[in-house]
């Protein structure tokens, strides 16, 4: 059987593939680095798979609004409506609609200063959001400290 280090160590030797092998390294190394800001821009799926949250620009801030729910009625046969929230007024509202995401800004390979809406619980936290590669965004709300919070993994829609 070959031994890989072996393998590598020999490879090496020759000047061109060292090269190579060396800026291969380096390059995945680094991983998936995003460069422009507009990459986030797009459908979402939520973790969950409950949601689509459409990620669009206004006014050079990012915003998601809910455009896909999983269950869209209410057991009442009429479209899901934002029943938890704190503001009385916003409980009619469909959800279908609602904006989650509000008020990002691009900084450093991530989309933070904004705030996250959890219809779920009615709430809204502080937020930052990163692309880990093209289809796959982390999203974390967190109240005060980054480290106090939950991250949700969303998946582009095609």
């Amino acid at each position: 059987m070959l031994n890989p280090v072996l393998f590598y160590i020999t490879l090496l030797h020759c000047k061109p593939m060292k090269y190579i092998l060396t800026s291969l390294a380096l390059i995945l190394s680094f991983g998936f680095t995003n460069t422009n800001p507009d990459a986030i821009l797009g459908v979402w799926q939520n973790g969950s798979g409950k949601g689509h949250i459409h990620i669009y620009k206004q006014s050079g801030k990012y915003f998601g609004k809910i455009v896909w729910l999983k269950s869209p009625m209410g057991d009442d046969g009429r479209p899901r409506v934002d029943k938890k929230n704190q503001d009385e007024s916003m409980r009619t509202k469909p959800l279908i609609g609602a904006i989650m995401l509000r008020d990002f800004a691009y900084e450093d390979g991530e989309w933070n200063g904004g705030r996250i809406y959890n219809p779920e619980d009615g709430k809204e936290y502080k937020a930052y959001m990163k692309m880990k590669d093209r289809s796959t965004l982390t999203v974390r709300g967190y109240v005060g400290f980054s480290w106090i919070g939950k991250t949700d993994i969303w998946q582009r829609v095609k």
